[in-house]
């Protein structure tokens, strides 16, 4: 397993994924810069959000961190990660058997990086920015 910066943080990522997912359909985000203090996702998407999305996305995630889900690991061959998940943002040196992070029933996702045990741990999800550009838009958000 990697070192994540701040497992918080990318535990919160994987909520994002799956709430951007459930809402709009759009898929994971397909780059991601995680900080400790604030951090950022990108989607291929196709408009700018309103503030009524924006309230929208922050109270999905929030609900799902408020509700103090499990977090945990199961491990599967890489040939059924390859059948079950994206497997494109793994590290090529990730080997034959693939850790598969699980957010309660909410996110199942393959991962190297570090989470934490409950979603009760994470905090309160803002988004603090949003811009959009040709197909892109980027999410920035912070945890307090």
């Amino acid at each position: 397993m990697r070192k994540h910066p701040d497992p918080q943080m990318h535990s919160t990522e994987h909520i994002l994924n799956q709430t951007m997912i459930r809402l709009y359909d759009c898929g994971r985000c397909f780059t991601a810069h995680i900080g400790s203090k604030k951090s950022k996702c990108d989607y291929h998407f196709d408009h700018a959000l309103t503030e009524e999305e924006i309230s929208r996305i922050q109270s999905s995630v929030n609900s799902v961190i408020d509700s103090d889900l499990p977090v945990t690991q199961s491990f599967v061959s890489r040939d059924e990660a390859e059948r079950l998940y994206n497997t494109q943002k793994l590290p090529d040196d990730v080997g034959d058997n693939i850790r598969v992070v699980h957010i309660g029933d909410y996110d199942s996702c393959p991962c190297v990086g570090e989470h934490v045990a409950s979603t009760a741990e994470i905090g309160t999800f803002r988004i603090t920015t949003t811009s959009y550009s040709e197909g892109d838009l980027r999410i920035r958000f912070k945890l307090s």
